[in-house]
């Protein structure tokens, strides 16, 4: 796969890049990181999977950088070039109503998008705070999670920023702690296997989406589930190549974790 291999073509050139959870307004997102990220991949559309600009923490502690405004600036370069751009408000940018009509026209505002990869596989995207309710959390149970993760999260950026200064690469710090601990791990399982039978009930042939920033691309019970992950946590994103495989980028390594749709999705798709 020739086409998404850096080391040979210089840059990752993909048929469909998909970002989620970049958080702009949230004095925590990795925007100069995402900045750097999108000067290195080619896409012929951009799919924005929600929660592009944090609208919540906005309105609790006003916040903006010259880097969220870069990101911003990036992704519109791109319109302007030609490539098609795409977004799914979620839950922290939903209320964003005024915003999304002003982008029409250089975005595609849509709730929720049904993507055919280039092997004919029909994937629904969208940004998945719809699974919430079903996952039986106790709002107590909540509330502590949302506490231990903003600390988390705090502690994670000063260390990254560090690491950046000493010419170290991003180290996804709340990923690991998250995946550590026997309640979140469980939390994030039961979301996936939510988010894939809810695909599988509609007669998709997988989910694209993110929201619970931990990227991941596996099957389910022959349906296929992508989380692009996120800008805050996890430095991620999801690309579809020409040939309609999946791939799982991460800052700063080029790829990780191969995936292909599959030949039991080419073979339906025939």
């Amino acid at each position: 796969m020739t086409s998404g291999d850096p080391s040979r073509s210089g840059r990752i050139k993909a048929r469909t890049l998909f970002l989620s959870d970049l958080h702009l307004g949230y004095r925590h997102a990795r925007a100069r990181e995402l900045t750097e990220f999108l000067a290195g991949v080619e896409a012929e559309r951009i799919v924005l999977v929600g929660d592009i600009v944090d609208a919540l923490s906005l309105a609790r502690r006003a916040y903006w950088s010259a880097d969220h405004t870069q990101v911003l600036r990036a992704l519109l370069a791109r319109q302007r070039a030609g490539t098609r751009l795409i977004y799914i408000p979620g839950n922290h940018d939903a209320s964003l109503a005024m915003l999304a009509q002003m982008l029409q026209g250089q975005f595609e505002v849509h709730r929720e998008w049904v993507h055919r990869t280039a092997r004919g596989a029909r994937l629904l995207v969208l940004h998945g705070d719809r699974f919430d309710g079903g996952l039986g959390c106790p709002q107590w149970l909540t509330r502590l999670g949302d506490l231990l993760h903003g600390a988390t999260v705090g502690v994670s950026h000063r260390l990254n920023n560090m690491r950046r200064r000493l010419g170290q690469p991003y180290w996804p710090l709340t990923e690991r702690v998250k995946l550590a601990l026997g309640v979140s791990a469980g939390y994030i399982e039961r979301y996936e296997q939510l988010a894939a039978a809810h695909a599988r009930a509609h007669g998709y042939d997988g989910v694209v989406c993110g929201h619970i920033h931990r990227a991941n691309l596996r099957d389910i019970g022959g349906t296929l589930y992508a989380n692009t992950g996120d800008w805050v946590e996890s430095c991620s994103a999801l690309a579809e190549h020409a040939g309609g495989e999946l791939t799982l980028l991460r800052w700063p390594q080029a790829t990780h974790g191969v995936r292909r749709s599959g030949a039991r999705l080419a073979a339906q798709a025939a």
